[in-house]
């Protein structure tokens, strides 16, 4: 098969792991005129395009041929799709070539299962390797790792990556027995586990000797991981849960959502429509809220209220179920509860605390700090400015902040047309 038909399959196949950013990555570069590449550390989080966009990962699997028969997966074993593989010396090779060409910034590459964990890894880990000592490629590097695998070679994908990350897929054993009866939850954890050891005993080598060359202290800079939404029957409050352990437990950099997408000739026990995009949207915001507002899941979702509310955001909706702690005194109030306030982020909370120091806050600074007045007002309280206590009280609150009603259309079928009926529609 030739290469650019072989790019054009594996890259296709590679488009539903998202969990490719680069934020964190240790900075390294040419400008010495040694080696080929640089990393900025910014976020690098797009992927190469067979139809000739330039974007900014190349983004490719090794093969889409697997072991693993994962019922939401296309490249599963029993998925009638076109398969292809790459050689280790071909992806280099596209590597180099399209970093020369100011296609890419970097690697992001991942594989299905051949043979055996192992084995896969082996090829994984040789196109880094070669990328890093044959060639001396500076750029950044994405490794997906296999929890099957050996510990040995998970450290050796470190050793040669900026972020390596194992996907977890779903949130509990209980599903993975179902959907993918090949993985394992212990197993990632495992995984997971060791990678965050190595990873911590990495950043405490190169506090203490200040040298990112030494042998102990190259290893990626993270991980992150990735999970399926409505693939399964899973509540928002097992994802947020689930992403609560791991950033506690396994300090992972990013949990990221990925909204199932319906395949072709997909299993039986698999949904026939997608969830809503706005559900995946309502995780992350959630996630934001977790891991920078100092929210808990708890608060966030109950067993009374197990879903995310779909036409508010987290914060807004939290809010408004807590209209007993508001209105909030801007001049007077701890950090917390600023972070707390509807329409205000973590920058403005934490500018309103500098500004307070001088003066009164008062809403002309809030429209010059460009704070969401809508959803802030009925929250908060300013030198010139106290909300309405029935507005706050009032049951249809909820419903200021609620996109209007949508115009649903009627359908029309051949004997309607000549109707009255058909004739007012039209």
């Amino acid at each position: 098969m030739e290469l650019q038909k072989k790019l054009e399959i594996l890259a296709d196949a590679a488009k539903y792991d998202a969990s490719c950013a680069s934020s964190g990555a240790s900075r390294k570069n040419s400008a010495t005129g040694k080696g080929i590449g640089s990393t900025g550390g910014a976020g690098i989080c797009h992927s190469y395009a067979p139809d000739g966009r330039c974007i900014s990962l190349l983004k490719v699997l090794l093969t889409n041929r697997c072991l693993y028969d994962c019922h939401y997966c296309i490249n599963r074993r029993s998925s009638n799709v076109q398969r292809a593989a790459f050689t280790s010396e071909e992806v280099v090779k596209l590597t180099l070539d399209f970093y020369k060409r100011n296609y890419i910034e970097g690697l992001f590459l991942s594989s299905g299962i051949i043979r055996s964990a192992d084995y896969t890894m082996e090829m994984v880990i040789e196109v880094a390797r070669a990328l890093r000592e044959d060639h001396d490629f500076r750029g950044y590097i994405h490794l997906k790792t296999i929890p099957e695998a050996s510990v040995e070679l998970i450290e050796k994908a470190g050793q040669f990556s900026d972020r390596i990350s194992i996907n977890i897929e779903l949130p509990d054993e209980d599903s993975l027995k179902t959907f993918a009866p090949e993985k394992s939850l212990k197993r990632t954890r495992i995984a997971m586990g060791k990678i965050r050891h190595r990873v911590a005993n990495a950043q405490e080598v190169r506090r203490e000797t200040r040298n990112r060359k030494a042998p102990e202290s190259r290893f990626a800079t993270g991980q992150s991981t990735q999970i399926i939404v409505g693939a399964d029957g899973s509540t928002d409050q097992t994802f947020l849960k689930r992403s609560t352990d791991l950033y506690s437990n396994y300090r992972l950099r990013r949990v990221y959502y990925s909204a199932f997408s319906p395949i072709p000739e997909p299993s039986s026990i698999l949904p026939l429509k997608p969830p809503p995009l706005i559900r995946e949207h309502r995780l992350y915001q959630a996630d934001w809220l977790m891991r920078f507002y100092g929210f808990k899941a708890a608060e966030i979702v109950s067993d009374a209220l197990p879903n995310l509310d779909l036409d508010l955001d987290p914060k807004l909706s939290w809010a408004i179920r807590n209209r007993q702690l508001f209105p909030v005194d801007l001049n007077r109030a701890e950090k917390y509860m600023l972070y707390r306030v509807p329409g205000l982020g973590v920058r403005n909370a934490d500018r309103i605390l500098g500004i307070r120091r001088y003066g009164k806050i008062r809403i002309q600074d809030l429209l010059r700090l460009r704070v969401s007045l809508k959803k802030a007002l009925p929250f908060i309280i300013t030198a010139d400015h106290t909300p309405n206590t029935r507005e706050l009280d009032h049951e249809n609150l909820r419903a200021k902040f609620s996109p209007p009603p949508e115009q649903l259309e009627l359908a029309l079928t051949p004997s309607d047309q000549g109707s009255p009926l058909g004739k007012v529609i039209d």
